[in-house]
């Protein structure tokens, strides 16, 4: 059993999303993003081709800079890495993070 909750632990899963905001990453889907990531007991961090930032702090993912078409790396490692990884998707690419309910297509 311990070897199992060792292999749960240490799950990696590793995902591509496109920035598809016309506003980029800005504050307001930053902070949607680091709310959900912290929901998670994996660590999540997303990288563009130059800067990695730890998922789960405002500050670092500020640091991105990120723009619409951006793509970026996100990783999660832990026990619910996939599902992690999955949800953090599905707000980027599916509910268009950061638009208001009435704008997302």
């Amino acid at each position: 059993m311990k070897s199992e909750e060792r292999t749960l632990a240490e799950e990696v899963y590793e995902i591509e999303v496109k920035i598809s905001n016309n506003d980029g990453l800005d504050m307001r889907p930053a902070m949607q993003f680091v709310d959900l990531a912290s929901q998670f007991k994996s660590d999540i961090s997303v990288s563009n081709d130059q800067t990695s930032v730890d998922g789960k702090s405002i500050m670092q993912m500020s640091m991105l800079a990120a723009t619409c078409g951006t793509k970026l790396k996100v990783k999660a490692e832990g026990p619910d890495a996939k599902q992690a990884a999955e949800a953090l998707r599905d707000l980027v690419e599916v509910k268009k993070f950061g638009l208001p309910a009435d704008n997302k297509k």
